[in-house]
């Protein structure tokens, strides 16, 4: 597995390595050591989620505050999606800056999402199942948000906003500088 950082300390994104021959391919998604080699921190995952949807639905963007604080190990089943995590570590360096990338199936590329950040993705093809691995468990007191277009981030959608799929919930959202100050 390759291992590189992104601008926002702490996010990686991931490129399994991919043995294809005439049957497919095969390719390790997970290996606990690797990782945490890899991402220079211990992170041990409590819980799997898988959503599936279709295209323009936006997911996001979702964080978990507190001692319920989530870090996220993402990737793509089937499909492409827009996948994009947001600094909200009040004394980071980078706060308020987002790092967007495609996962997909095809790309098999993966994107490890640390505590302090707001997680969304946007999906890009017909449909799209999206996997990720939760070293928290979800609790819904914790839970916070961002609105998608919050003009402070500026986040380039790579899509016709006027065609998303937004939950009512996720339409509502507060802005950076009015969400939850509990980072």
């Amino acid at each position: 597995m390759n291992f590189i950082e992104t601008k926002l300390k702490g996010c990686f994104i991931i490129e399994p390595k991919i043995i294809n021959d005439e049957r497919g391919y095969f390719m390790e998604s997970f290996n606990e050591l690797t990782f945490q080699k890899g991402v220079g921190q211990e992170v041990h995952f409590v819980q799997d989620n898988q959503s599936f949807s279709s295209r323009g639905v936006l997911r996001g963007l979702h964080y978990q505050t507190g001692e319920n604080a989530q870090a996220k190990l993402v990737r793509v089943i089937q499909g492409e999606v827009l996948d994009i995590a947001v600094d909200i570590r009040p004394n980071s360096e980078t706060f308020g800056q987002y790092e967007s990338i495609i996962l997909s199936s095809e790309n098999k590329t993966q994107f490890f999402i640390p505590r302090g950040f707001a997680h969304g993705f946007l999906v890009l093809s017909e449909t799209a199942t999206f996997f990720y691995k939760c070293d928290n468990f979800y609790n819904k007191e914790s839970e916070g948000g961002i609105i998608f277009n919050d003009k402070t981030i500026d986040i380039n959608w790579q899509f016709d906003i006027e065609k998303l799929i937004i939950s009512e919930k996720d339409q509502f959202l507060p802005t950076l500088e009015n969400s939850k100050k509990v980072w």
